[in-house]
């Protein structure tokens, strides 16, 4: 009897330590053209526990690639980064996507045009909002330009994990990956932006 308990003890413990450790982190959605770029720039960076691609933003109950691209509902290709804010801050985690996109593109990303291409942030609350309006002056106060930048700042309304193609696709696929992200024009324009 006292092992079942001793055992039942260590089992809530445990629980009660992954949950704490679940509310810790945070999450950010950001539509940033072709989620396979997105989701790369994420990718091993410290402090990042996920990038998990799919769709927000339209108004449609669920969404899949296939309805997405045609347009029909009206979602964005998104990112859906989660964190630990310990490790790397919110600020931080949004500077990493100014360096992904070309902001200026008011209809899509690269040779991906399309409403469904188009840049955002979507924030969960009205913190998130106010880093969301800091990030984009940032922005402008390391790459002064005077185009309008055509990011999005929305309120979250839902998210669709993409299929399971598209999630890793560039560590599943790394040659189609290069080759997509060279010959769409992203990999260029941003080695022009940021190698300096």
């Amino acid at each position: 009897m006292k092992n079942l308990f001793l055992t039942l003890f260590i089992l809530l413990f445990s629980f009660s330590i992954a949950a704490k450790k679940e509310k810790a982190h945070q999450s950010i959605i950001l539509a940033g053209g072709c989620f396979w770029c997105v989701e790369e720039a994420y990718d091993g960076k410290n402090g990042i526990i996920s990038a998990i691609s799919g769709y927000s933003g339209g108004k449609k109950v669920n969404a899949n690639y296939k309805k997405v691209s045609a347009g029909v509902t009206f979602h964005r290709e998104v990112v859906k980064v989660t964190f630990d804010p310990k490790i790397i801050s919110y600020q931080d985690v949004l500077k990493i996507y100014w360096k992904t996109i070309d902001p200026y593109d008011e209809n899509g990303q690269f040779a991906d045009q399309g409403s469904h291409y188009t840049t955002a942030i979507y924030y969960q609350d009205k913190k998130q909002k106010k880093y969301a309006f800091e990030s984009m002056n940032w922005f402008q106060s390391v790459k002064p330009n005077k185009r309008m930048i055509a990011v999005k700042i929305l309120p979250f309304e839902n998210f669709f994990p993409a299929e399971d193609y598209h999630q890793d696709y560039a560590k599943k696929n790394p040659i189609r990956y290069k080759l997509y992200k060279n010959g769409s024009g992203r990999a260029k324009y941003l080695k022009s932006q940021w190698s300096k």
